[in-house]
């Protein structure tokens, strides 16, 4: 059996997800450690449609994420308005 992550989508993302009939929070299989391009790459995500990963609540780019099992995980689109960025950890990205 393998180990899962589980997965959050917000905004556009979470269209996404409903389009793929995948429930918001997704379990993921994920039975070894991978970073954020490898983790969307094989969700079938473009780069660009994810400016912030959260793992375990706290926001990293998402070309420096590093992802392990069960592991909480978040996919931020670009977008996200000003004041929002704050509150969330990411206005500096």
């Amino acid at each position: 059996m393998s180990a899962c992550i589980e997965l959050h989508a917000f905004m556009g993302l979470a269209d996404l997800f409903r389009e793929r009939q995948w429930a918001n929070p997704h379990d993921f299989a994920l039975d070894h450690e991978t970073s954020g391009a490898e983790l969307l790459d094989a969700l079938d995500i473009p780069r660009s449609g994810v400016e912030v990963i959260f793992v375990n609540r706290r926001a990293i780019a998402a070309d420096c994420a590093v992802i392990r099992p069960g592991d909480r995980v978040a996919l931020v689109p670009p977008g996200v308005p000003g004041p929002h960025r704050v509150l969330l950890g990411f206005k500096n990205r």
